[in-house]
């Protein structure tokens, strides 16, 4: 199928698009920086997805997948903003066999910087409301939702062993996800399932059900 990524430069769109173009699709990149993956069925476009006027001129996609984000930066105009013209541009058509965008766990708890929880719950909400112009095609629109993910942008606290230990308090499976793991539910979303849509899949080591139930001894 005919695929395009945003953010596919490193972390979990690069791990993504490896995925599809292992699989045998023709992937198409979109990213701030030069991020060539050395595959024949990959083209990567360097362009800023708030850049409307610079976006490729590209049609049939079949799979949309709207990576790209940031964190404390311009959350609200690439992570909101951006993904929702990503997805009218190139998203809502016939050909679309499946749309998924990649949210936050952040989003549920808001456990994290102000804009980037505001951003990151906008993408649930318009999830919903893709997946129900989207239905009529017989396509889905889901989002992923991490937790934690060893990518680069997540190095800082990764490489701080203090800061480790006290993550990893608050992750009861103790580990964090691989990029490689996402792009597997990324694929199963996208590919696998043809039923499940509207939906804000939850994976996070079980980060968001630690809640410290506190209760005096006996």
């Amino acid at each position: 199928m005919k695929v395009l990524i945003t953010g596919t430069a490193q972390g979990i769109g690069r791990a993504i698009a490896v995925k599809f173009l292992a699989e045998g699709h023709t992937v198409m990149g979109i990213d701030r920086k030069e991020g060539s993956i050395g595959h024949p069925a990959y083209l990567h476009y360097v362009c800023d997805i708030r850049d409307y006027n610079a976006l490729p001129a590209l049609d049939g996609i079949e799979i949309l997948i709207n990576n790209a984000g940031t964190q404390n930066e311009a959350d609200i105009d690439i992570n909101l903003k951006a993904l929702i013209h990503m997805t009218e541009t190139y998203g809502i058509q016939p050909a679309i066999k499946s749309i998924l965008h990649i949210g936050s766990a952040s989003a549920h708890t808001g456990a994290e910087f102000p804009l980037y929880c505001a951003s990151k719950g906008g993408v649930l909400a318009y999830t919903k409301n893709v997946a129900m112009r989207v239905a009529p095609y017989g396509a889905t629109c889901n989002s992923l939702d991490p937790g934690g993910v060893l990518t680069p942008l997540n190095e800082c606290v990764m490489n701080d062993p203090d800061l480790w230990a006290q993550i990893m308090n608050e992750t009861p499976l103790k580990k964090w996800a691989t990029p490689e793991e996402m792009a597997d539910w990324a694929y199963f979303l996208t590919v696998t399932n043809t039923f499940c849509t509207g939906q804000s899949i939850l994976v996070d080591g079980g980060e968001s059900i630690n809640y410290h139930f506190v209760w005096k001894d006996e």
